[in-house]
């Protein structure tokens, strides 16, 4: 029976199947590839949620995205800037060692460290204090009603295991020099990788000694990158994959129509977007000399509305996308539909660039990954035929992710003038997305870290501190909204679109489409 997805989760499980269905190996591809195994070298969705099924974190999310005890049994705020975390005991890492409050005392300074993508995910002034072997608190600076909101791919280390193997410093994702544990794993989760070719072969098999009960069949899984769409697809068809993702959504009816296999379809939360260096006083990568167009609002604005979102819509995403004018899905905040795009206006946008100084347009270079969104590449080349009507030459650099996000990120230095990127709240949370994208930061990428475009306004940063602590869900969503109409206004980022799940599975695999675009083979089984 062929079942299609619409809502924000297929969950598609049958616990009572476990009993009788046999215990299978299963092959899966994604577009991009998975490199270090190092849990915090990239906070990028398939690098966190393929290695956590390896690694787990004290929370997790289920097929519904609720938030579920982990590592963690239990928590509680004991005090205003106080929270307590009772561990679960019997817990073992891969490896034998057990888990305890040392393990995750260890983690919190280490996600904080030099070299890691994931410094957010904890705050950079609280403090943890160790009660007993697995009762651990975190102190912090005032309150924090969402401080656990990420913390499901926040991957718990073993402390004696890193510090045996001299893996303590955090391989980045621009390090050519990875360490041990970027090449080797020791999580709790329900599946342990076995062995790992970066960017070539990733081979995980059941962990028998799981704390929790499993409720899939799987005995393995083999992950193996496809870059190309039509050999992605045609891996699928024949039976060589059991599930690939992303399809072309042009495949979909193919996929569908085949014998043996599926499409499942539905909304995903990233929100795709561009985004433009407004720090530097000089653009790294234009023709433009001693000054820097995108410091001025209106050629931001020019470049906002010389995009036809329709035409992507329609012709590169073939309507699987939804246009957005601010940089949440409004499935996430509940004042979203009251924001509207600028219009497209290709005769306002050259006035717009006439007025600021650039009657001919100029040249800026735009960095695209080419395997990590769906049609990302296709988006830029069209962002780019679009900017070209209003006189701007764009010097398109497609690339593979692994050297996309290690030349874009701080630990490139933010080598980038404009560029496309996507992004989820790993929170599913405004404050997510503000705190990471939207404050000030610096040269090193202390304060916003994805901030690649640098742009500072003190007003978004003290209104990101008042939504943080704000208890009264009606008064944060207007401080959210204030929030996003300042860069609304001031057009600091293009939001483009949410993008849509499509993802093709054989008809013997059941498992759960989450709308995070995230894949747990805990929700797998294989008939």
């Amino acid at each position: 029976m062929k079942i299609k997805s619409t809502l924000m989760v297929s969950a598609l499980l049958a616990g009572s199947m476990l009993t009788t269905a046999q215990a299978e190996t299963l092959k899966f591809s994604f577009q991009g590839t998975l490199n270090a195994l190092d849990p915090y070298s990239l906070n990028e969705t398939f690098t966190l949620h393929a290695l956590g099924n390896a690694y787990e974190g004290l929370t997790r999310r289920g097929p519904d995205l609720t938030i579920e005890p982990a590592l963690a049994e239990s928590w509680e705020v004991v005090e205003p800037n106080r929270w307590r975390f009772k561990l679960r005991e019997g817990v073992k890492f891969h490896n034998g060692n057990d888990f305890t409050a040392e393990d995750v005392a260890f983690s919190f300074e280490r996600v904080r460290s030099e070299g890691s993508d994931l410094t957010t995910r904890v705050p950079a002034d609280a403090t943890v204090e160790i009660v007993d072997d697995y009762t651990i608190d975190f102190v912090l600076s005032g309150p924090n009603p969402i401080l656990h909101y990420e913390w499901d791919t926040w991957a718990i280390m073993d402390k004696e295991w890193t510090e045996a193997n001299d893996a303590v410093k955090v391989t980045s994702a621009s390090d050519t020099t990875p360490n041990y544990a970027a090449l080797n794993a020791n999580g709790t989760g329900p599946f342990k990788i076995v062995s790992h070719e970066p960017g070539v072969k990733t081979v995980y098999e059941t962990n028998d000694g799981w704390w929790d009960e499993a409720t899939h069949n799987l005995t393995g899984v083999e992950f193996t990158p496809i870059g190309s769409d039509a050999t992605r697809v045609a891996a699928l068809l024949s039976g060589e994959m059991d599930m690939v993702y992303p399809i072309p959504v042009q495949d979909i009816k193919r996929i569908n129509d085949n014998s043996g296999t599926v499409a499942l379809t539905g909304p995903e939360l990233r929100t795709i977007f561009l985004g433009m260096d407004q720090m530097r006083d000089e653009l790294l990568y234009s023709d433009v000399e001693g000054a820097n167009p995108f410091k001025d609002e209106r050629v931001r604005k020019a470049f906002y509305q010389a995009i036809d979102i329709e035409a992507i819509k329609q012709k590169v995403m073939r309507g699987l996308s939804t246009p957005s004018a601010i940089m949440i899905s409004p499935f996430l905040f509940s004042k979203g539909g009251e924001f509207e795009r600028y219009p497209y206006d290709v005769d306002a946008a050259k006035a717009l660039m006439a007025e600021a100084g650039y009657p001919n347009g100029f040249s800026v270079g735009m960095d695209c990954p080419n395997d990590r969104y769906v049609n990302d590449e296709a988006i830029c080349q069209a962002v780019a035929a679009m900017l070209a009507r209003i006189g701007v030459k764009v010097d398109l650099n497609a690339q593979p992710k692994a050297k996309y996000f290690a030349k874009i990120l701080a630990s490139g230095g933010y080598d980038t003038s404009f560029y496309l990127l996507g992004w989820t709240p790993g929170s599913f949370d405004s404050w997510n997305v503000l705190d990471n994208l939207m404050n000030c930061r610096d040269e090193s990428g202390a304060g916003s870290p994805f901030n690649n475009g640098g742009f500072c306004d003190a007003k978004i940063d003290e209104l990101t501190d008042q939504i943080l602590v704000e208890n009264d869900p009606v008064k944060r969503d207007e401080l959210i909204a204030e929030a996003y109409t300042i860069s609304h206004d001031n057009a600091y980022y293009i939001p483009l679109h949410q993008q849509g799940l499509a993802w093709g599975v054989a008809d013997n695999v059941e498992l759960v489409q989450r709308a995070d675009n995230a894949f747990h083979f805990r929700f797998v089984t294989k008939n």
